[in-house]
């Protein structure tokens, strides 16, 4: 009698004791989001193609680039999203001084917010600035740009009922440290910012004290391998950097969401994503 009774104690107390000690993951797989794959791809799969591709990987969202600037099946891509419930999470919105100036927008920019008006997902508007804005001008020229252009894409992310985004590219824009004086200088709550592993090679060595800076604001991180000397683009866990960044972005209060990239042109987008994936089971697999 005895023993009949502390087996199925001790088992319950197994039971008890490994359902409390489940491994804490670095990164949730299944809730992280694609980007840049349209343009991406070699196989240049079609929205259902690509919504299917999304659904196979056990995956909900992804991100939108307007990739070579067809955006003739837009519509029709966040329409199929939304039917196979998948999240276009983010969009991205480029403008360069060429094109683009306060009160006026490229043709094509104007575009993607037209279209943003005709569908009901609402992503993120993922905002950057080519370098030929900032040429010949000093910070505080850059700066009060920056900030006049900002509000200006605001007032249009507002009508669309869309949430504003900083992304960080190259040049004096990608600069985290002049991203986080512009919201400084906008005071305003609702814009956020989007840090990429793939543009932070040249901030490896001051990376604690820019995600103390950061954090506060980050509404995304865009993972990638990262060494100080390239190359960009690296899968996930093939880097020398980015378990720590990561670990020193959690430590700062960020714990996503997060992104992989594709970014690749010449290969299959699936199988890049896949590798950035097992890159992720790496780092899941260190975080013991």
């Amino acid at each position: 009698m005895k023993n009949a009774f502390f087996l199925p104690t001790f088992l319950l107390l197994v039971v008890f004791v490994a359902c409390n000690n489940k491994v804490e993951e670095l990164i949730k797989i299944d809730e992280v989001a694609p980007w840049c794959i349209l343009g991406f791809d070699a196989m240049e799969r079609t929205p259902e193609q690509r919504i299917s591709m999304i659904k196979e990987m056990g995956l909900s969202k992804y991100g939108f680039n307007k990739g070579k600037g067809d955006l003739t099946t837009m519509i029709e891509e966040f329409n199929l999203a939304s039917e196979n419930e998948i999240e276009i999470s983010s969009i991205f919105l480029w403008l360069n001084a060429k094109r683009d100036s306060i009160g006026k927008l490229s043709p094509a920019n104007q575009e993607l917010l037209n279209n943003l008006k005709k569908v009901d997902q609402k992503p993120v508007i993922w905002l950057s600035f080519s370098e030929n804005f900032f040429e010949n001008i000093d910070q505080n020229e850059s700066l009060n740009l920056s900030v006049e252009m900002i509000k200006f894409i605001k007032l249009k992310a507002d009508e669309l009922d869309c949430e504003l985004a900083l992304y960080n590219h190259h040049g004096w824009f990608g600069n985290p440290h002049h991203q986080v004086e512009i919201l400084e200088q906008l005071d305003d709550a609702s814009i956020s910012l989007v840090y990429n592993f793939h543009h932070a090679q040249d901030y490896v060595d001051e990376f604690p004290d820019i995600a103390k800076k950061i954090a506060p604001h980050l509404s995304y991180v865009n993972l990638n391998g990262v060494k100080k000397h390239g190359p960009q683009i690296l899968d996930i866990g093939e880097g020398d950097h980015e378990y720590e960044m990561i670990l020193k972005l959690k430590e700062e209060g960020f714990d996503g969401p997060w992104g992989i990239l594709g970014h690749i042109k010449d290969e299959d987008v699936k199988q890049v994503l896949d590798r950035n994936i097992k890159g992720i089971e790496l780092l899941n697999s260190k975080y013991q």
